[in-house]
């Protein structure tokens, strides 16, 4: 059962939200246009706001729904950890799309909100911050995807949370940096676009 829902996991992440909005909306292929990425973000500058909220929603639901399908069937902190882990693996590597996904942003937010929702809704609000403060999307899930571990490190000193989702804290930190390495790059150089000039 429990590789069961592991695999559910892998399943749930890598539903191709952002490239079904390509294709419904507009007829395109999202992956071939801009940063090649099925998220919100690419979805946003090439298709509009609508989709990109759906997408960013319906991301945000598949790391949600491994975990309270996890937690549903009394799986361990052990196991959580490796749903949540398969779940982002199938959201950036979707056997669907030739293993070319999104930038685990949003799923990653839906699982943490899953572990502990106020973890997840901290770093959210890291987002909303920088977000406000720069407009540039990748700054801000590059800032929540930093501020993650050390959220999640305050709740584990002061809380019940377990050294596993300590664990998942710093590996998912470390896919969306990884992922973000081209925007990287862009900020290094003042590149970035910003909302509003996508």
């Amino acid at each position: 059962m429990n590789l069961l829902i592991l695999f559910l996991g892998y399943l749930f992440g890598s539903f191709p939200s952002g490239y079904l909005a390509g294709r419904i909306a507009k007829g395109i292929d999202i992956r071939s246009l801009g940063s090649g990425s099925t998220g919100a973000t690419n979805v946003l500058r090439h298709i509009g706001k609508r989709a990109a909220i759906t997408v960013f929603l319906l991301d945000v639901f598949k790391g949600v729904l491994s975990i309270l399908l996890a937690k549903y069937f009394l799986l361990n902190d052990f196991w959580q950890v490796a749903i949540s882990l398969s779940t982002l693996i199938g959201h950036i590597w979707p056997v669907w799309l030739n293993w070319k996904g999104g930038k685990a942003v949003a799923t990653g937010l839906g699982i943490f909100l899953g572990l502990s929702w106020q973890v997840g809704l901290a770093t959210l609000g890291v987002f909303i911050i920088m977000i406000t403060l720069f407009r540039i999307v990748s700054l801000a899930s590059i800032s929540s995807a930093l501020a993650l571990p050390l959220i999640m490190f305050i709740s584990f000193s002061n809380s019940n949370i377990s050294l596993p989702f300590l664990i998942i804290s710093l590996l998912a930190m470390i896919l969306v940096i990884w992922r973000h390495r081209e925007n990287i790059v862009r900020l290094i150089k003042g590149k970035e676009p910003r909302i509003g000039k996508l």
